[in-house]
């Protein structure tokens, strides 16, 4: 996922590196004087680059949770931070005068930032408390899911966000030494469940805290919110870009801009009536990085970018 790093005295750029970032700008079509939305703003880099397309009467209106996003923010009358999740974009456009967009950007990548901080607990490089949230003002913690998720419904989210092979063992595992082993740090857990790791632990682990860490966030279902909003807030003729990581969010993005929800459309021989999305995709299969941007940002291996423009 998307990596952002600020310590004193760094660039913005050295806090994240922007993904697909010309592939973004030429598929946004961008308009001089047109409204656009970066949902996603970390590091900067796409917004900067949206902003260089953008005349004098241009407007970006730019989503962070993470308040360490705020810092990135470059000094322009054209450009209005907004500390909030995504999932909340509709209110927070009307709030701030906004009814329709000319465009939307959201690249759902976790930043190298949030990795490279170790006592954000994103990271298992380092041994920190398992917090993981992106929002530090909201209350639920990774450890929190470690300690009172049924043995199901762990099984459930470290199969579904993480791939997990056995997490059906690893759920298992998780409920029997809870009680007695403490579980609130990083090195803590990888030694309680160090037992039925499979494979290269740091890929082990690395799935297990993607899983871990989509749910503290609820980021699923933040993806769905959003996206349910995007017909209402593009303009006619508006785009909205969206790289994705996982397989599970590519497939949300694939479906939801084909047919305007999130199950895939059965074919029925007896049924005439189509159903209509107020999208259509400009992309049918989805933009990859280039062989070149893989070497120089390893990270932009996994992005897929699906792009769609509202047509009625």
């Amino acid at each position: 996922m998307e990596e952002k790093k600020e310590q004193e005295g760094a660039s913005p750029s050295s806090y994240h590196i922007p993904v697909l970032l010309s592939e973004v700008i030429e598929h946004l079509a961008i308009k001089p004087d047109g409204i656009y939305v970066d949902c996603t703003f970390g590091g900067g880099g796409h917004s900067r680059a949206i902003l260089s397309q953008l005349s004098p009467n241009g407007r970006l209106i730019v989503f962070d949770q993470d308040e360490d996003a705020r810092q990135n923010a470059p000094e322009d009358d054209r450009l209005l931070f907004v500390p909030h999740n995504f999932r909340h974009l509709r209110r927070f456009l009307k709030l701030h005068g906004v009814e329709k967009a000319d465009g939307l950007l959201a690249d759902l990548g976790v930043s190298s930032h949030q990795f490279d901080e170790g006592g954000r607990g994103f990271s298992i490089r380092f041994d920190a408390a398992l917090d993981m949230r992106m929002d530090q003002r909201q209350a639920k913690k990774a450890v929190d899911i470690l300690k009172t998720y049924t043995e199901a419904g762990l099984h459930k989210l470290f199969e579904q966000y993480g791939e997990v092979t056995n997490s059906k063992t690893l759920a298992k595992t998780i409920v029997e030494v809870r009680r007695s082993v403490a579980m609130d740090t990083t090195e803590g857990f990888k030694k309680a469940v160090g037992s039925i790791v499979k494979g290269n632990p740091n890929k082990y682990f690395a799935q297990v805290f993607q899983a871990l860490r989509i749910e503290v966030n609820d980021e699923i279902g933040a993806l769905k919110e959003l996206l349910e909003q995007v017909p209402d807030v593009l303009k006619e003729g508006g785009r909205a870009a969206i790289i994705t990581f996982h397989s599970l969010e590519d497939r949300l993005v694939k479906v939801f801009f084909k047919a305007g929800t999130f199950e895939a459309e059965e074919v029925n021989p007896f049924q005439m009536t189509e159903r209509k999305s107020t999208l259509k995709l400009i992309n049918k299969k989805p933009i990859e990085a280039t062989a070149e941007e893989m070497k120089r940002n390893p990270r932009s291996r996994s992005a897929k970018l699906r792009v769609a423009e509202r047509v009625s």
